[in-house]
């Protein structure tokens, strides 16, 4: 399994999912190695975590894992920078060793980061590659074109697979329609959540000060993930001007980093809004889970969601949620608020609702609670574990 970060050193819901799949996957029989392109100690005893190239995780997560050059430091102790696209590179040449080994059945590739390593598995190996898709440039790029090599490298992919699986029926309309790849090439293997990988909300909250306006009857909007262009922020601090118009009463946390961070937070000044949100930066551990439980109401206004694993942990942690009608979380859980991400009447009219109707706010959530009890990663394991079984000849 090629994948390009794993908990604790991951910057978003990518290594999430793929922690907690392998997770399930191995209680079902299957035996992963796992290759990231650091060093790093995962802790993690189910399956075998293999470095591809000497670096350490810091190094890589100081790239943000997209599109930026990042400080490599040489064995000799010379440092250069090396862009994302070389890191591919040195990724697929770390592996290459291994393919050649042979000593597997089926090659799994998460996302773009690593196709490119892939493929190259394959073309050494001969065994079958299996794609996974959990978001395309289509998607980073806001529901239109982007970055031209990296849309390359997914289609090339896709169309040299053996098999694609993606993480929602709406993305897998997006890789029919915008990537033209065969429907029938084409998997659907919903993200879930394990919410025992977290530890549980405990002692006082470290939002103090969002705490303390709850007691003077303040309700707290989120948001919680990758300040980009494919998140929708923008129109949610637009609502966000709608919303405290009607009721003052409102602020808005926004968990994340990103490249619209600066122009989010000049946004938020342009709108006069500036305070009644507050920005904290990326979080991780209790301030990761604090922000969801300190929350009256969790916002995903995503432009092109493929899934959304945040609102699952929202819901977790006790938070009802709204999500826009363009991701694929939408398709697992139906007892949700529902918007189109470019409809901020709409938007401003929904939170509106919940932060000033507690009773609506704690029905929403008991009624989404009951949907997320129910999930699990087994289906979605079985089904990955019936694809390696059918790309190697021996069926279930």
């Amino acid at each position: 399994m090629l994948g390009w970060e794993l908990p604790p050193h991951n910057s978003g819901g990518l290594g999430v999912a793929c922690y907690q799949m392998c997770k399930e996957l191995v209680a079902h029989g299957v035996s992963i190695e796992f290759i990231v392109p650091y060093v790093a100690d995962h802790a993690i005893d189910f399956m075998q975590v293999t470095a591809a190239t000497p670096q350490p995780a810091s190094d890589v997560k100081e790239s943000g894992i997209a599109y930026d050059s990042y400080l490599f430091t040489n064995e000799d102790g010379s440092e250069e920078y090396i862009s994302i696209y070389d890191q591919h590179k040195l990724y697929t040449k770390g592996v290459e060793p291994i393919a050649k080994l042979g000593e597997f059945d089926v090659i799994h590739a998460h996302d773009w980061l690593t196709f490119r390593a892939g493929m190259r598995a394959k073309q050494l190996s001969g065994k079958p590659l299996i794609v996974h898709i959990h978001a395309t440039e289509y998607d980073r790029a806001g529901g239109t074109s982007g970055n031209p090599l990296v849309e390359e490298i997914e289609y090339m992919a896709m169309m040299i697979a053996d098999k694609i699986i993606t993480v929602s029926e709406h993305t897998k309309r997006i890789v029919i329609e915008h990537y033209k790849i065969p429907e029938d090439k084409i998997e659907v293997a919903h993200n879930s959540i394990d919410i025992s990988s977290y530890e549980p909300p405990c002692t006082e909250n470290v939002y103090k000060c969002l705490t303390e306006f709850q007691k003077h009857g303040y309700r707290v909007v989120s948001n919680i993930g990758r300040l980009t262009l494919q998140k929708g922020l923008t129109n949610l601090l637009i609502a966000m001007k709608g919303v405290i118009e009607r009721a003052p009463k409102t602020l808005l946390l926004i968990v994340g980093s990103g490249e619209q961070y600066e122009d989010l937070i000049e946004l938020a000044a342009e709108l006069g809004i500036s305070s009644n949100v507050f920005f904290v930066d990326f979080q991780r551990g209790k301030a990761l889970r604090d922000a969801y439980t300190v929350s009256d109401l969790f916002v995903m206004p995503s432009i092109s969601e493929p899934f959304g694993i945040a609102p699952l942990e929202a819901i977790a942690f006790g938070t009802p949620i709204l999500i826009s009608k363009q991701s694929g979380v939408g398709e697992v859980v139906r007892n949700c608020l529902k918007v189109d991400f470019w409809d901020v009447d709409e938007m401003i009219n929904q939170i509106t609702a919940v932060v000033q109707n507690d009773v609506l706010r704690d029905e929403l959530h008991a009624q989404s609670y009951a949907e997320y009890s129910r999930m699990s990663w087994t289906d979605s394991a079985l089904k990955m574990k019936n694809l390696y079984e059918i790309a190697i000849g021996e069926p279930a």
